[in-house]
């Protein structure tokens, strides 16, 4: 290859460099809301989540639910609003990707990979393995949509999306780990978050 060409994709690569933190701006605005509300909605249910935490018959059957959800909620409202504000940025990436890490295991784990069950997808019927659930996904909506073109009123009932068959698997949480993971070595990111500019100040404090 022409040394000229490497030069100047050397050059454009590197300035590239001088906007980095729009992408972590991207993720933290992505993953705060997110966050935020998943914390919110276990706090709203907070007893009906202990129970589940708890109950080893339908639920997790986890050790001491009521502390395990207070940590959790406490992560997600708290670590949200700090990657919000890009504020303890690799700090707070810990906490929040073990939790993803424990619902992938504990909680979406069983169902496989896919958050919807799709079953013209790869990964439902792939070289890795055969999700017997999702395969049968189709026949199930088709028998749903028969009987409520039937029954109902279809078009009102589809107005605001088509039916899908919710499979819960662990797309979601492995996304947001990745994402965590992710800001983890990048941070918040130059210019764009609040530990840029308490570190620059840091570091002036110190010189003087």
């Amino acid at each position: 290859m022409n040394l000229t060409v490497i030069k100047q994709w050397d050059l454009a690569t590197g300035n590239l460099r001088n906007y980095e933190g729009i992408a972590t701006l991207m993720l933290r605005l992505y993953l705060a809301p997110v966050l935020i509300q998943a914390g919110w909605t276990k706090f709203r249910a907070f007893d009906k989540t202990v129970s589940w935490f708890g109950n080893a018959e339908w639920g997790l059957g986890m050790p001491f639910p009521a502390l395990m959800v207070g940590l959790v909620v406490l992560a997600e409202m708290v670590g949200g609003a700090l990657l919000l504000a890009g504020l303890m940025t690799r700090l707070v990436t810990i906490p929040l990707m073990i939790t993803m890490l424990v619902a992938a295991l504990f909680v979406h784990g069983q169902n496989g990979w896919l958050a919807i069950a799709d079953a013209s997808s790869w990964f439902a019927d792939g070289p890795i393995y055969l999700d017997e659930t999702v395969m049968a996904a189709p026949e199930k909506l088709e028998a749903a949509r028969s009987l409520l073109k039937q029954h109902g009123d279809y078009q009102w009932l589809t107005a605001s999306g088509r039916l899908v068959i919710l499979n819960n698997g662990i797309e979601f949480a492995a996304t947001y780990f990745i994402m965590l993971l992710a800001l983890l070595f990048m941070g918040g990111g130059a210019y764009v978050s609040l530990d840029y500019w308490l570190w620059r100040w840091l570091k002036r404090k110190s010189v003087t």
